[in-house]
């Protein structure tokens, strides 16, 4: 089965340029489509014979496969949740910001720290494991990212999803992204997660 890129409308975002937008749309995260169904054509006749931890082909694919996979799902995550008014979270998703962590200027805070301190992505997840709300950070699509987390909410921080607009400079790129949350996202997904609990 072959997958298609999503279409995201987002046009005219507080802070973020169309052209941004565009090229990290429509060019990379169409190219983690394109390398997905690459990637899973390619596992159709992989010699599985010839296994290997060390390198074999077959294990090449299956960690560029997760690579490939996370970085369409979060792509899609991320243009998802934006497009909002931002401001402070609403629904069920703020009154369990609240609970696990304290206070809405507080995940604010830890949210946006993250954001600083990882090179790829920042995500606001539900952990089945222990019932609470926790901001993670990867460094990279496949890698820091706990199993049993659910996202709420995704932040791209790889500069391909500011440079544009911003250069290198992270802070600002962050409170606009605050700035064009949509929060109904968030709460839709947790709605999701209820269903499974």
């Amino acid at each position: 089965m072959s997958h298609e890129a999503k279409k995201f409308e987002l046009k005219g975002l507080e802070g973020l340029s169309d052209s941004q937008i565009s090229q990290h749309r429509d060019i990379l995260y169409v190219g983690y489509v394109n390398k997905l169904n690459e990637i899973e054509d390619k596992l159709k006749g992989a010699d599985r014979s010839k296994a290997n931890q060390i390198y074999s082909e077959y294990r090449g694919l299956k960690a560029d496969e997760t690579f490939a996979l996370n970085g369409v799902i979060l792509h899609e995550l991320y243009f998802e949740n934006m497009g909002g008014r931002g401001g402070n979270p609403t629904g069920q998703v703020a009154d369990l910001i609240k609970r696990d962590f304290g206070t809405i200027e507080a995940w604010i805070e830890d949210f946006k720290a993250c954001g600083m301190a990882v090179r790829g992505w920042v995500v606001l997840t539900y952990n089945l494991w222990d019932g609470k709300l926790h901001n993670y950070g990867a460094d990279a699509h496949n890698f820091n990212f706990p199993a049993m987390a659910w996202p709420l909410l995704v932040m791209d921080v790889y500069e391909h999803a500011y440079t544009i607009d911003y250069g290198v400079k992270r802070p600002p790129y962050i409170d606009t992204f605050m700035k064009n949350i949509n929060w109904d996202a968030a709460n839709r997904r947790l709605e999701r997660i209820a269903k499974l609990v």
